[in-house]
């Protein structure tokens, strides 16, 4: 099982240009099973089969790393923690914090943390609108968290006045920028395909004009 899943995993990273190693291979697998073993009693994701964890889940994490900017990430709503650990453990130099309200996510978060030794996550069980960090992020990442008006108004006190909003999502970018803000501008849109799968996503960046408030 698990050498064909390195393969995929090696494959899909090429495609991205990324460059994984095989002790990161051997944490994004473990991963996968402790997200497999926890889902029988948590109900993390309402993804069961395997196969489709990786291609759902961990390789459409790791699409959206070319395109990241900044050192300092934030994961809002990570549930499961997607995707946020498998960027993590990918690119190790970063920071990332990983933000959810629901504490059997969190949980099942910390012990991810310390069985894969991942040093470079914190991991926050809290509502983001009621939270406020020392340091603003440049980077604030979203999947499936909420629509879009709602998610700018939440976030807008954690972005940093240069960061961008990374937002995963299925809409087009006419139903984007119809939702935007005044104030908000999407300067950047990106169809993602993720290998073995036919269909895409879209990656849509968004930034706030100089000192407006969303």
């Amino acid at each position: 099982m698990a050498e064909p899943e390195s393969e995929l995993l090696l494959a899909a990273a090429a495609a991205y240009g990324l460059s994984l190693s095989g002790h990161q291979l051997d944490k994004l697998i473990s991963y996968v099973d402790l997200l497999e073993k926890w889902n029988r009693t948590y109900n993390l994701t309402a993804v069961r089969k395997r196969s489709e964890m990786l291609r759902r889940h961990i390789l459409e994490s790791l699409a959206i790393l070319p395109f990241l900017t900044g050192s300092r990430r934030l994961d809002v709503g990570t549930g499961a923690g997607l995707p946020g650990i498998p960027l993590a453990i990918a690119e190790p130099q970063s920071a990332y914090t990983l933000l959810d309200s629901n504490g059997k996510k969190t949980r099942f978060l910390s012990e991810v943390k310390r069985q894969l030794g991942l040093s470079n996550i914190e991991l926050k069980n809290v509502r983001v609108e009621a939270w406020h960090p020392a340091q603003r992020y440049d980077a604030v990442m979203t999947r499936a968290f909420a629509d879009l008006p709602t998610t700018l108004q939440k976030v807008d006190h954690v972005l940093g006045e240069q960061g961008s909003l990374f937002t995963m999502s299925t809409d087009s970018i006419d139903d984007v920028t119809s939702q935007l803000p005044a104030g908000a501008r999407v300067v950047g849109a990106e169809k993602i395909r993720v290998p073995g799968r036919d269909w895409s996503f879209n990656l849509f960046i968004i930034q706030r004009a100089q000192g407006v408030n969303l």
